[in-house]
C-alpha cells in the first residue's frame, strides 16, 4: 500500500496571531465515514459554534474555503484509488 500526504487544514487570521487566537478561522476537510466535507471553525470567545466573519476577512476565507472544497474527494474516487494501489 502506498501512502500519501495531504494538506487538509488551513488557517486564516491576522499576521502574527497564534493559532488559538479567537481571530483565527480554521478551514478543514473532514470525513465522518459518509464522504468528505469542509468544516469552518473558530476558537474561544462567545458564540462557540457560530462563525463571525468580518467583511474585510471574507476574500481570504472564501479563497481558502473554495480551495478546500476543490480538494475534497468523493467516496467513489477514494475507493477507486485504494483499489488501484492494492
Amino acid at each position: 500500500m502506498k501512502n500519501e500526504t495531504r494538506a487538509v487544514s488551513w488557517t486564516v487570521g491576522p499576521i502574527g496571531d497564534p493559532l488559538f487566537s479567537e481571530m483565527v478561522t480554521t478551514i478543514s476537510i473532514e470525513d465522518e465515514a459518509a464522504g468528505e466535507f469542509v468544516a469552518v471553525s473558530q476558537q474561544g470567545g462567545e458564540g462557540i459554534g457560530t462563525i463571525q466573519i468580518d467583511p474585510g476577512d471574507w476574500p481570504n476565507l472564501r479563497d481558502a474555503i473554495d480551495h478546500a472544497i476543490s480538494q475534497c474527494r468523493s467516496t467513489d474516487d477514494m475507493d477507486k484509488a485504494k483499489k488501484e494501489h492494492q
